[in-house]
């Protein structure tokens, strides 16, 4: 029986990300599996019909497929910078809901048939963030938490669409925190590079031993 839990993820996957950084920030090793979205192996098909990553497969053979639930699984085993203390329920469910809609058709234009000045939306929808982050470092403290590393990879993502566009906007403490966590030895750690896992490959522990 395997000791470690096992991770699907793709590098580039917004939600993939922040549940890596979780399990890094919780000192939690994982089998990781880097899987191509276009060839999806059928044990991640197996494991959660849902089909996306990332998935977790516990040791005991539990399986979490919702990015959120692995970050908080991760952080109830340990929690170091008690990132639990800033889990806000209303900021996540604004990004995970309304933003991700607008900043989808803002990056994929030829995917969707509706019109509409997404980008626009989205950028409206980050007001909230910066509002909040002219009175406090980070989101929900003047630390890093929870919803700061589950919110990072989209606010990225958009940002990455046009970023001298983005820098343009008169969000000046937004584009500060996008830049810190940017920047922070976590976020590199959970970018590595690696190649796409095929069955009978010897198991890649992530982090690296």
């Amino acid at each position: 029986m395997a000791t470690d839990p096992i991770l699907y993820s793709f590098r580039r996957c917004p939600f993939a990300m922040r549940a890596r950084m979780a399990l890094l920030v919780s000192g939690t090793t994982c089998e990781i599996r880097e899987i191509k979205l276009r060839d999806k192996p059928p044990e991640l098909l197996a494991a959660s019909p849902k089909a996306t990553v990332p998935v977790l497969v516990a040791a005991d053979g539990g399986v979490i497929d919702q990015s959120l639930d692995i970050m908080r699984w991760a952080l109830r085993r340990n929690d170091p910078e008690d990132w639990l203390a800033g889990d806000d329920l209303p900021l996540l469910g604004a990004n995970d809901g309304p933003f991700k809609h607008h900043l989808d058709r803002a990056k994929y234009p030829g995917r969707y048939e509706e019109s509409g000045d997404h980008r626009g939306e989205a950028l409206r929808l980050l007001e909230p963030l910066e509002t909040r982050l002219q009175r406090t470092a980070y989101l929900c403290a003047d630390r890093r938490t929870l919803t700061d590393i589950a919110l990072l990879p989209f606010v990225r993502q958009f940002a990455q669409i046009d970023r001298p566009w983005f820098d343009a906007q008169p969000y000046p403490a937004l584009q500060r925190w996008l830049q810190t966590l940017l920047a922070s030895p976590l976020f590199e750690a959970a970018m590595i590079r690696l190649p796409v896992w095929r069955a009978g490959d010897p198991p890649t522990l992530f982090p690296a031993a």
